[in-house]
């Protein structure tokens, strides 16, 4: 056989869990070791799985298994015909599995999630405040402007997606701007958003936009922090109350 025997191909073991997760987990790693270390760069083809399982010490079917992992992670990509790559490794691609968390939450972990918002969120306007350029605040403005302009949701929604999205962009950090958009997706938007404005919300979020927007005009930091934590918050204590958390 081709194959270096492992703890995978020994008889079971009743005693303990089986071993064949433990394989796959250490081949992830030395994979991810390989790409942090520099031996493995971005955009760059990986050896052949038989190959890699040789030099890695594995069996085969342990490191196809690891390459399917690191694929839906968005670590590494298949190109077909040509093998497997390592991805941009940009924080978008990586954190795409993060808003599958926001989507499919409920309940209490909701709540959670809008926690983990309100902080990312005051931070980024924050750094935006200190870093956005004129042509970057005409795009805050214009939606903030389109928000004021119309009663219904939807548009509501699609502009109010957009104006937090060119604030996280503002702020020149593109790992929380992804986090963030994991975080604000439209399907959870609309999921918390849409019972919070039904209650008559929509004059006060428009008076929590106009703040943050003042805050970036005046490129005051600690203004646009706190516009930002109180707006969210906002929401987080109408979720809290209608949870009963």
């Amino acid at each position: 056989m081709d194959e270096t025997p492992t703890e995978e191909t020994e008889p079971e073991n009743t005693t303990n869990a089986p071993q064949k997760g433990t394989v796959t987990q250490r081949a992830i790693e030395q994979i991810k070791a390989m790409i942090a270390e520099g031996r493995l760069e971005p955009g760059q083809r990986l050896p052949t799985e038989r190959d890699l399982a040789a030099r890695l010490g594995i069996s085969r079917s342990s490191m196809r298994e690891a390459i399917r992992a690191l694929t839906v992670l968005g670590v590494l990509e298949a190109r077909h015909g040509s093998g497997i790559y390592v991805t941009r490794l940009e924080a978008g691609d990586l954190l795409e599995t993060f808003g599958v968390v926001a989507d499919l939450s409920r309940g209490p972990r909701l709540v959670e999630l809008l926690e983990v918002r309100r902080i990312l969120e005051s931070t980024a306007t924050a750094l935006a405040a200190a870093r956005i350029t004129d042509d970057q605040l005409a795009e805050v403005e214009k939606h903030v402007t389109a928000m004021n302009a119309t009663e219904d949701p939807e548009e509501i929604l699609a502009h109010d997606l957009a104006f937090h999205r060119e604030i996280a962009a503002a702020a020149g950090n593109e790992t929380m701007a992804a986090m963030l958009e994991g975080l604000s997706s439209r399907t959870f938007r609309a999921r918390v958003w849409r019972g919070y404005q039904e209650e008559g919300a929509f004059a006060r979020t428009r008076r929590e936009h106009a703040a943050i927007h003042r805050a970036l005009v005046a490129h005051d930091p600690e203004a646009a922090r706190a516009a930002a934590a109180a707006h969210v918050g906002e929401v987080e204590q109408w979720l809290r109350a209608h949870l009963g958390a």
